[in-house]
């Protein structure tokens, strides 16, 4: 599986790129041809030094993003992929424990990151696997609010089963990896469950099915952030440490 080239011209997922490589259904394990997942893909860039130096910013806030067909790419500069890995940020921590087939494209910038993944374990990942978990809840029931950014094929699912049984995986996904992540200090990124989570989204769970699971992971999620044994937090001045360097290697490999 490859990007289309029609899709974007944009330079940071080509030339900028340090890091490009699979997310979602498809790093999970559980992407399902002609179906309601996307093909999601990340990259992070390294800007020209204008972005750096002078008033030119990177998309919004460091952040693009593309949407073509099935296609869902998200384009981080590095410093906003950075402060998201040291926040926890969930979607973005997996991409430190891809499998290696997951990863598109990679250089000696892009390894870099990968090599200092430790640099990014730590118990505050509770807050924000909790916090995602809980708007996956939220969102899993609510079509009111929400079905206008459902395609229509995920709109017959929630009228069918009568909640919205994508959000009701990454749910259960979210809340199983935090508490693998709480005691393990690693991300299991493509599921050993992917059976069973692919029985969720095909909706053959019964929705008070997913809330009995959900509110078992949720309290062992609680059980696991009081009895892990990771650093309460990431050391920020190694992190600022790492920006520096993986930025000077990227403009170093330019160079040669």
């Amino acid at each position: 599986m490859s990007i289309p080239k029609d899709i974007t011209e944009d330079k940071g997922l080509y030339e900028w790129s340090i890091l490009s490589f699979y997310r979602g259904s498809i790093a999970h394990g559980m992407y399902v041809p002609k179906s309601i997942d996307d093909k999601d893909v990340m990259s992070i860039c390294v800007p020209d030094k204008e972005y750096f130096y002078g008033l030119r910013t990177y998309g919004s806030r460091g952040t693009r993003e593309i949407k073509k067909d099935e296609w869902d790419i998200v384009i981080y500069e590095i410093r906003k992929y950075l402060s998201l890995l040291a926040q926890g940020n969930p979607n973005v921590l997996s991409s430190l424990w891809l499998d290696e087939n997951y990863y598109i494209s990679m250089t000696p910038a892009g390894l870099l990151i990968l090599a200092h993944k430790h640099l990014f374990v730590g118990k505050h990942a509770y807050r924000p696997f909790m916090g995602y978990a809980r708007s996956q809840r939220t969102r899993m029931t609510r079509y009111s609010e929400y079905h206008g950014h459902m395609g229509n094929k995920r709109k017959e699912l929630f009228k069918q089963f009568g909640y919205d049984c994508k959000n009701a995986t990454h749910l259960i996904r979210l809340l199983r990896m935090g508490v693998e992540f709480l005691y393990e200090g690693k991300l299991h990124v493509t599921r050993y469950d992917a059976k069973e989570l692919l029985s969720i989204k095909r909706g053959e769970w019964s929705l008070e099915q997913v809330d009995k699971e959900a509110d078992h992971w949720f309290e062992l999620l609680d059980q696991a952030y009081l009895k892990s044994d990771l650093p309460d937090a990431p050391d920020y001045d190694e992190i600022n440490k790492l920006a520096v360097t993986v930025i000077e290697t990227a403009y170093e490999e330019r160079i040669l």
